[in-house]
């Protein structure tokens, strides 16, 4: 095995993809690039680049989804609102682990997340004309951001890494005073740098949304995975930190992806404040004649965006929700197998010389988790994308995740065989011994 690969072998893969910035490159992108050199060169590439989860789907969901397959439920368009049972699990839930009241008319279903922030953007960027730009605390997830570029909506966003604490209220006031923002977005805990906002720091996001009306889309993909804390007894002390106990103004994003290893049937929910769902907005109303938030996000956007959520997946996510509220499932002593994966990947890098980029949540060190983040040396970002590429090490580039800082975001999710962590050592091993 030939590693460091030649440097044509990488220059090859993006010209025949025809990508000229490596550090711009998309989650997508950056694995095909992988997977074009694995092909060139016959060896195995570590591919820390994509979250896809490691782990078995929950078997709650799978066998309430077959079993409504048999029912026939697949020749039936699904309630645009979401099935009741759904509904009703998804309010329970977020009260089991939140301990915040969401009505059940207020939990809408979308076709994973995905769907939820992209119709989420496109209906808070027309509730005001005056107010259509979503502010980014980043780093965050690619993906959100095109999304903003495909849809036109206009964007701000600044780094987090120099704004933690005390300085993170002023940050934020200094963008929302200019009266244009519609809505803040941001991940708790973080994609890509497992950060965790502290409730401090979400008191004040929650009280500068309702001070200039901006609505929080507060993303939970990773819900209850701060492993430092107890999280995940349901109906018990603690709770999953969240601006909603501070704010009126807010969407929750809550998807059966990461928690439930349910990616491919492309389920969540969308939870919607009682009083942000039944707000009546003019501008809604004259533009589609539904004026009340709620009804328009259903009738209006999901609607137009795919006439529904797949029904046998509804079925499947409350069937998970109800036994994680019940206490059947431990879905995050489950998912904890990903701290594992994060220490021991961890140690591996800092062994050789890398740094933890995004290292602290105020004074104490970030959760071990689904991803984290790394620098080496004075590298940038495509510098050291490019150069782990030539070893066989797949992963993104900070810069794509709105980040100023340089490195590259790791996800451990796809470190599934012990010789995988062997390889990790080798590689790295060789990484360091040419990049002194």
């Amino acid at each position: 095995m030939k590693i460091p690969f030649d440097r044509s072998c990488l220059r090859s893969a993006l010209e025949r993809m025809d990508i000229a910035d490596i550090a711009q490159a998309t989650i997508r992108q950056s694995g095909d690039i992988a997977r074009t050199m694995e092909r060139d060169t016959g060896v195995e590439f570590l591919h820390l680049e994509m979250g896809v989860p490691g782990l078995p789907p929950e078997r709650a969901g799978v066998e309430a989804e077959c079993a409504a397959l048999q029912a026939g439920v697949a020749s039936q368009y699904p309630n645009m609102f979401g099935i009741p049972e759904l509904k009703t699990q998804a309010s329970r839930f977020l009260k089991a682990f939140l301990d915040v009241e969401v009505a059940p008319r207020g939990c809408i279903p979308t076709v994973g997340s995905m769907q939820g922030s992209f119709t989420t953007f496109l209906l808070c960027s027309q509730l005001d004309p005056q107010r259509r730009k979503i502010l980014f605390i980043d780093p965050g997830f690619p993906v959100q951001r095109s999304q903003v570029r495909i849809l036109g909506i206009p964007s701000e966003s600044f780094d987090i890494y120099d704004y933690r604490g005390e300085k993170l209220g002023p940050k934020i006031e200094s963008v929302l005073a200019a009266g244009d923002v519609a809505a803040i977005v941001y991940s708790n805990p973080n994609n890509p740098a497992w950060i965790c906002l502290t409730e401090d720091e979400l008191r004040t996001i929650g009280e500068l949304a309702t001070r200039y009306d901006a609505i929080v889309i507060e993303d939970l993909a990773y819900l209850c995975m701060d492993f430092r804390k107890p999280l995940g007894r349901p109906f018990e002390a603690p709770y999953q930190a969240s601006v909603a106990r501070y704010t009126d103004n807010y969407i929750l994003l809550v998807s059966g992806s990461k928690i439930f290893s349910y990616a491919g049937q492309r389920i969540a929910v969308a939870a919607i404040s009682d009083a942000l769902f039944r707000r009546e907005y003019p501008a809604l109303r004259r533009r589609y004649n539904i004026g009340r938030l709620g009804d328009a996000y259903v009738l209006v956007f999901l609607y137009a965006a795919s006439s529904g959520t797949s029904h046998s997946a509804q079925h499947a996510l409350a069937a998970m929700f109800r036994a994680a509220a019940d206490g059947e499932l431990d879905f995050v002593g489950e998912a904890s197998e990903y701290a594992r994966r994060a220490r021991l990947t961890k140690e591996t890098f800092l062994r050789h010389g890398f740094r933890i980029v995004y290292d602290k949540d105020r004074d104490e060190p970030v959760s071990d988790g689904f991803f984290y983040t790394v620098g080496y040396g004075a590298m940038t970002s495509a510098e050291l994308l490019s150069e782990l590429l030539l070893y066989g090490i797949c992963a993104i580039s900070l810069t794509s995740t709105g980040s100023r800082q340089s490195g590259i975001r790791v996800c451990v999710s796809q470190m599934n065989r012990p010789e995988q962590f062997e390889m990790l050592e080798e590689r790295l091993t060789a990484f360091a011994e040419n990049n002194r």
